[in-house]
């Protein structure tokens, strides 16, 4: 951090009216920047298992692409929070954005030349985007109050909408313009992918100053003081916040591990039953506008009635969401409109509220660095789910895939249950 910006910092510190517009301004430049990091989600993953069905020509494999930007994501989601908490939001989500955004382009590439290996080593690399738009959520709670924490989080995600819903519906128009200048119709939309992750990447490195974790970090240090209650971290304190790291870390892998396996083969099945492209850019682009714009929503109930019982909401949820999968008419666009919708509603749910227990449960000097590491857990979750998508649909069916799905979410119930049960004993045996 340079000493211009340690200064700005500083001049925050003291002024809380200032601290309160620096949230507000961060909510603002973290929402524009996701518009575009939406679409440049949105459009590779409407595209990735058919382009990856076209070149090796078989669907065995289709939920392959799912799975690398996903594992590619992990290894990201890692990367940005090691460089969040070291450097700040800025350097870490710029870095996160610029690398995902070069390797939407590298798919294109890979397209161009029919490089099976090219496309798996560059969708590794397009999962960068993934993750940094994902952890982009959490830079709008450093400088949030405990009882805002979740409407934040709501407030950064839910301009993904717009990016997000626009990203699939583009794919018709970027196959056409792909095809006008030579490329594969089905990577046109990567182009679309790696124009918005740069964007994103440009918005957040110009605009995120001063940086609000680098605020936050420096303000909890010169609040501590040197006696017994601060340099003592009782035991039942360290307890709690890992136990609720871990289950605010389940409840979200849980959750993306259903909406991957279930979002993943849901263009296939469709191509199977004779829907062409800009049937499946709709129901995509309205389940991925379902996984963003009720965040609002849900920041405010996860605030007001609680963590928990948003948590078991997403698993209800998201069982009905499978259940209307696996038995939507195949010929049924609506059903699956409306199956895919709780889909990401239900992710949605659980994502707002396993973050906001994740925030609560960890301090300034270590919280970028669990976030990332927990967002690690997320995306390894979301790659074996887009990998064994492919396998049961080629061995057994959708169906089975859907139903699966919404069997696995029901263990958010007995977790998140669990919890509540373990801290009211714990209250019990200290009073």
């Amino acid at each position: 951090m340079s000493s211009r910006d340690d200064e700005l910092i500083k001049s925050y510190i003291d002024s809380p009216v200032k601290q309160r517009m620096l949230y507000k301004q961060t909510l603002l430049i973290v929402s524009i920047s996701q518009i575009f990091g939406g679409a440049g989600l949105a459009a590779g993953i409407t595209v990735g298992a058919l382009l990856a069905q076209e070149m090796m020509g078989t669907d065995a494999f289709a939920g392959m692409p799912a799975a690398l930007f996903t594992v590619g994501s992990a290894g990201a989601a890692f990367a940005v929070g090691r460089l969040s908490q070291r450097y700040g939001r800025r350097i870490g989500l710029t870095t996160g954005f610029v690398v995902g955004g070069l390797g939407a382009m590298g798919v294109v590439i890979a397209a161009i030349v029919n490089s099976i290996f090219l496309l798996f080593v560059f969708l590794l690399i397009y999962g960068a985007g993934t993750a940094t738009n994902l952890q982009a959520r959490y830079a709008g709670t450093d400088l949030a109050e405990k009882n805002q924490r979740a409407t934040a989080i709501s407030i950064a995600m839910v301009s993904v909408t717009f990016g997000a819903f626009a990203g699939p519906n583009l794919v018709g128009v970027m196959g056409v313009f792909a095809t006008a200048i030579g490329i594969p119709a089905l990577a046109g939309p990567f182009l679309l992918s790696g124009v918005a992750f740069l964007l994103a990447g440009f918005i957040i490195f110009l605009m995120l100053r001063p940086d609000p974790f680098l605020l936050v970090r420096k303000m909890e240090v010169y609040k501590q003081e040197p006696n017994d209650e601060t340099l003592t971290l009782k035991e039942t304190d360290l307890d709690e916040n890992k136990r609720g790291i871990a289950v605010g870390a389940t409840v979200m892998i849980l959750s993306q591990m259903v909406m991957i396996a279930i979002m993943t083969m849901t263009p296939i099945h469709m191509t199977h039953h004779g829907h062409g492209l800009g049937a499946i850019g709709l129901v995509i682009g309205i389940h991925i506008g379902s996984m963003y714009l009720p965040s609002l929503v849900t920041g405010v109930l996860v605030d007001k009635i609680g963590r928990t019982a948003m948590a078991i909401a997403a698993g209800f949820t998201l069982l009905l969401a499978g259940l209307l999968a696996a038995f939507a008419p195949s010929d049924s666009i609506l059903v699956l409109i409306i199956a895919l919708s709780l889909l990401g509603v239900g992710w949605n749910f659980g994502l707002i509220s396993g973050t906001a227990q994740i925030v609560d449960s960890t301090a300034a000097s270590q919280r970028a660095k669990t976030q990332g590491t927990v967002d690690v857990f997320i995306a390894l979750a979301g790659a074996s789910g887009g990998a064994m998508s492919g396998m049961i649909v080629a061995n057994m069916s959708y169906t089975i895939l859907s139903l699966a799905g919404g069997g696995l979410s029901l263990l958010l119930i007995p977790v998140v249950i669990w919890s509540r049960r373990k801290g009211k004993r714990r209250e019990e045996s200290d009073v």
